[in-house]
């Protein structure tokens, strides 16, 4: 007999009541296309996108195997020149989900007694700790888009490149909710942490061997073809996926290409997002127009 985790929740005081005082006076908006029944549907990366969280990398020393915990940040940057040059020239990347590079984006098995003490997995600890700090400390480029489609029960996919459960994302959003951060649960059309090894043959991967951005290449057909599964085929519909990570970007924007000469009717973004902002891409035939906007008016992408 397998036992499933052990969740106990308590109901706490919000943290953000300002923002709550300030949801009950702002009005829920419709669709844009929603007088034509087309909804607007919004997918999202999740770390250094909607939130800034310190889950950290571990590279190892080629000679002593000295563990080095980087930054998501730093591995965004560095990652091509790990084992090559540079200051990580002497480390390397362990891709043991257990006992490597990347084993605080996956979910540890939990036994009975971790259960009964609520142990916690990675990814909820650290949004407990990105929350204990000021907003514009945690809060990344896509948070208002986010804050937006969550407010307006816009149909919302999380596409990350995590490898946790799909319920371990599930709890560590939850705590924006308990804290007063989002007004309520996200409406979640789909989940795909694409490093976790179900999700991967899930999405036709069964020797586990492609890439993160073909992967999310993959979940993002999945979540459109999930869409109208859902809620219909509408010419209407709108599509939109926000991703700070230019090599994602690229691929994204391939199947974005894609599903727009599948559903030539229905409309596409890509929006590739920084520090500095994002850029918007809508996605034409034969070739994408480009909008560069600054971020704070990101909620009105779609």
């Amino acid at each position: 007999m397998v036992l499933g985790p052990l969740r106990i929740k308590k109901k706490k005081a919000p943290r953000n009541s300002g923002q709550m005082e300030f949801d009950l006076l702002r009005p829920q908006e419709t669709d844009r296309n929603f007088s034509k029944g087309g909804k607007s549907f919004y997918f999202f990366d999740f770390d250094d996108n909607v939130a800034y969280l310190s889950t950290p990398i571990v590279v190892f020393h080629k000679v002593t195997g000295e563990e080095k915990l980087i930054s998501s940040g730093e591995f965004a940057k560095y990652n091509k020149l790990i084992g090559k040059a540079g200051a990580f020239e002497n480390y390397f990347l362990n891709f043991d989900d257990d006992s490597g590079s990347f084993r605080f984006f996956r979910d540890k098995s939990f036994g009975l007694l971790d259960r009964i003490v609520r142990k916690k997995q990675s990814f909820v600890v650290d949004m407990e700790k990105a929350l204990a700090n000021k907003d514009y400390n945690w809060k990344a480029p896509s948070w208002d888009c986010f804050y937006h489609a969550a407010y307006n029960k816009r149909p919302i996919s999380v596409i990350t490149a995590r490898g946790h459960n799909k319920e371990t994302l599930m709890d560590g959003i939850e705590l924006m909710v308990r804290d007063g951060h989002l007004p309520q649960s996200p409406n979640f059309l789909s989940i795909y942490p694409v490093s976790n090894p179900d999700i991967r043959r899930e999405l036709g991967d069964m020797d586990l061997k492609a890439s993160i951005a073909e992967l999310k290449r993959l979940a993002i057909r999945e979540s459109v073809e999930e869409a109208i599964r859902v809620y219909g085929h509408n010419p209407h519909h709108r599509f939109g996926m926000s991703d700070d990570d230019p090599h994602n970007v690229e691929l994204i924007t391939e199947e974005m290409k894609e599903l727009k000469r599948k559903y030539s009717d229905m409309s596409f973004f890509v929006i590739e997002t920084s520090a500095d902002g994002y850029v918007k891409r809508e996605i034409n035939r034969p070739k994408s127009s480009l909008r560069k906007s600054p971020g704070a008016q990101q909620m009105s992408l779609l």
